[in-house]
């Protein structure tokens, strides 16, 4: 990676660090037929934490992630990862969500070699992280969101498998 690409990345992640989307739980009433689903996870090593709270709509039988909210507090790549997340997941359909998740696990598994053109495309800021893959200690931090994401998803009675932060890598 260049290191004006590693700059841009950077940039990325302060960006989303000082400026998070999705930030502050949302207490909207639940529109008829959605489902909601809350995690709590906490990132031992470090103390970073997040809930994040999930509203799915079934959709004519495909369910649909409508909104994600969350409350959280951590490292800038910690709280960045949840704000690219949030971005990256609204809108799309549980099958998309449950591939963007395992895309950006793999993200975090390459150890900063990134991945393939069409899976870093897919990701679009999150490929941001790239390089925090180099750093065993701050995966943990990165994947903290993704871990709620998922357990959310699974709590809300829509879809994916849940998972719990002792199962982060």
């Amino acid at each position: 990676m260049t290191n004006a690409m590693e700059q841009l990345y950077q940039q990325v992640i302060l960006d989303h660090a000082k400026f998070p989307h999705g930030r502050g739980l949302t207490t909207d009433a639940v529109a008829p037929g959605h489902a909601i689903g809350e995690s709590h996870q906490v990132n031992p090593t470090c103390g970073d934490e997040v809930t994040l709270r999930v509203d799915i709509d079934p959709a004519d039988g495909v369910p649909v992630l409508r909104t994600v909210s969350w409350e959280g507090q951590g490292c800038s790549i910690s709280q960045a990862s949840i704000s690219v997340l949030t971005d990256l997941v609204t809108g799309a359909e549980l099958t998309e969500v449950d591939r963007l998740a395992e895309t950006f696990r793999q993200l975090m598994h390459a150890r900063g070699a990134g991945l393939d053109p069409d899976q870093e495309d897919a990701l679009g800021d999150a490929t941001a992280f790239t390089g925090v893959a180099k750093y065993p200690a701050r995966i943990k931090c990165a994947l903290l969101g993704w871990a709620a994401l998922r357990d959310a998803v699974a709590r809300s009675g829509a879809g994916l498998p849940a998972t719990t932060s002792q199962e982060l890598p």
